[in-house]
């Protein structure tokens, strides 16, 4: 686990007439989920009717207002007070914990041997690796109910695909860097494929729609074939990258 990180430098980067980027930090580290829900806590407080979305990443803070209600300057300076004396919510760490039944397989996780290759490592290895990990969710963003988690083993850092596939199935298990994700739909995406889950995370029947919220704990359960198509998994095969 690393050492909570400290505010050094704050800054604000304008992203608009109704926006601003306030980026807390420069590297990415689970910590960071503590002052960014502080920060969505006390914007949430300053801004009241006027605040539109607030939209966390990994290192940042975007802080979308109504301009009618508030102009940018003074959007600027309520954001300058709160970091101040802003402190880390330790409460942010108490997100709900998911275990997702993955299969993992060549056939479903192509970039398995890639990976593998990459770090070194025998495949089994990396399954190991990557499904040992618990994971955060520290954003949601590209597509509905898509988490960004991390962060992975180092061992495993690989960048992504140089063509990306025009279509990744719900549910496929990727990562990229030291990101870890499951699509929640069928997209275009250009991440390693390393598996396959056959959890529901978006559904527009549940609150919210997404399974997982910025705070949650992941992790990716290995399952056989057999015990993930019981489950109702998909187990049609990738087809090759064109």
């Amino acid at each position: 686990m690393s050492h909570k990180p400290a505010l050094r430098n704050p800054r604000l980067e304008s992203a608009g007439l109704d926006s601003w980027i306030v980026r807390l930090f420069e590297d990415i580290d689970e910590h960071n989920l503590l002052w960014l829900s502080a920060l969505s806590r006390r914007c949430e407080q300053a801004f009241g009717d006027a605040l539109i979305d607030l939209v966390p990443s990994y290192t940042t803070l975007l802080v979308v207002f109504d301009p009618l209600r508030v102009s940018p300057s003074d959007a600027r300076t309520l954001i300058s007070r709160i970091l101040v004396d802003l402190e880390p919510d330790d409460s942010a760490h108490a997100g709900e914990i998911h275990e997702l039944q993955t299969w993992y397989d060549t056939s479903v996780g192509p970039e398995l041997s890639r990976v593998a290759k990459h770090a070194g490592m025998a495949v089994s290895d990396v399954i190991d690796a990557h499904s040992q990990q618990v994971y955060r969710v520290f954003a949601l963003g590209f597509a509905p109910g898509f988490a960004f988690m991390g962060l992975t083993d180092p061992r495993l850092e690989c960048g992504r695909l140089d063509t990306p596939r025009r279509r990744v199935p719900p549910g496929s298990v990727a990562m990229a860097g030291r990101q870890t994700a499951a699509y929640p739909t069928g997209t275009p995406g250009g991440w390693n494929l390393l598996g396959r889950t056959n959890a529901r995370l978006f559904d527009r029947a549940r609150e919210g729609f997404s399974l997982l919220r910025v705070g949650d704990q992941v992790r990716f359960v290995p399952v056989s074939r057999e015990e993930f198509e019981r489950e109702g998994g998909d187990t049609t095969p990738m087809e090759p990258l064109a």
